[in-house]
């Protein structure tokens, strides 16, 4: 099946795996049309899409999701063969102590996506071929155990956090809308990315600007939950692939193919954070609190919290379908991935400082309290 995308509505377009895409497509297709739909909430932001900013292709409009009337005007003026759903709640912990906003979101929000589309694309017939695409997670397959086989597309819904569980309804309302109504739709389910513009709640991130802030790194439990890691570039090919080479109503998992320990993770980003100031003096006079700048191993700012409830213990995908029928595969090794997240957090000291305002370092103080206290 071959579709030719030419006029994207992207959702959460200001988001990061989001902007990450908007950058990926304007600089790989000439020509067509990519409007950004995002409602700026605390994790979106309009510097994600500076350096795409100025380009002739590129609108951004500031909207919910939500808002069903926006949405499908939008598609009749900028006559959209393509929705590319990325704006979501993402973050489990958020979830937890807050579910609400999750359901309200990923289910809602879904479903108003999906009324406009379904009233503009098939009852009023406007434009030329559709598709509808939905960005989902490894997380509503549940945990696996340490020698269980790889998630597959076939394996049974099992989410077992709020924001799991709203992702998974998500997800069963687009496959809906396909039987029900003929929509075209595909869905990719990826594993956790990580890479430039990701907001610092999540673990890599979060790690980084800590240890460059000479603060504590929070680290779940033992550390020993795994996690399939994807760099968010080849998230964006692979997304890429299947818009314009998946059948219609399939389903296709996204996977690094890099399963490692949150513990080892962190551990290899203080090594990484070690060489660098080693290797360039200017570091320690710009990150004077970070324990590298006096030469102490960055290992001492690692912290073990109170693990959160419902912990996951492992991710893993299997994505051997969008191999086999699609011909993607991830080009990059999470070696090489994540010393080029750090450079990137090394050289955009300025963004990552302007995320983390005084309400998110509060957020973070109260929710990733220390063991024992």
């Amino acid at each position: 099946m071959t579709h030719h995308p030419q006029r994207l509505l992207v959702t959460g377009g200001a988001g990061f795996i989001g902007a990450n895409f908007v950058h990926h497509w304007l600089s790989a297709h000439e020509g067509g049309r990519v409007v950004v739909l995002d409602a700026l909430t605390y994790a979106g932001n309009r510097a994600n899409l500076d350096p795409v900013r100025a380009h002739p292709a590129l609108r951004f409009v500031h909207g919910d999701i939500r808002d069903t009337a926006l949405v499908g005007d939008l598609l009749r003026e900028e006559t959209i063969d393509t929705l590319v759903h990325f704006a979501a709640e993402s973050h489990v912990d958020r979830s937890i102590h807050g579910p609400d906003a999750f359901i309200d979101t990923n289910v809602n929000g879904t479903h108003s996506l999906l009324k406009a589309a379904r009233q503009v694309w098939l009852a009023e017939r406007r434009g030329p071929a559709h598709r509808f695409h939905h960005v989902s997670t490894d997380e509503v397959y549940g945990s696996l155990g340490s020698a269980d086989p790889a998630f597959t597309e076939t394996t049974p819904y099992a989410p077992n956090s709020p924001y799991a569980a709203s992702k998974a309804a998500s997800d069963h309302l687009v496959r809906a809308y396909h039987h029900t109504y003929g929509l075209a739709v595909t869905t990719s389910n990826c594993s956790n990315n990580y890479g430039p513009y990701h907001f610092p709640e999540k673990l890599i991130p979060l790690a980084i600007v800590n240890l460059l802030d000479g603060k504590p790194v929070p680290i779940y439990g033992d550390g020993r939950n795994i996690r399939d890691w994807l760099y968010v570039e080849d998230h964006c090919r692979g997304i890429t692939r299947v818009l314009t080479h998946g059948w219609i109503g399939e389903t296709y998992n996204i996977g690094g193919n890099n399963e490692w320990a949150n513990l080892d993770i962190v551990r290899h980003l203080c090594r990484l954070v070690d060489e660098a100031f080693a290797a360039d003096v200017t570091l320690a006079a710009r990150f004077p609190q970070a324990p590298a700048a006096r030469g102490i191993p960055s290992e001492t700012l690692i912290r073990f919290v109170t693990d959160r409830p419902g912990h996951d213990r492992r991710y893993a995908i299997d994505a051997n379908r969008i191999v086999c029928e699609l011909g993607f595969a991830p080009a990059e090794r999470f070696e090489t991935g994540i010393a080029r997240t750090l450079a990137w957090y090394l050289a955009h000291e300025d963004w990552w400082r302007g995320v983390m305002d005084g309400s998110y370092r509060q957020w973070v103080a109260r929710h990733y309290a220390p063991a024992g206290t």
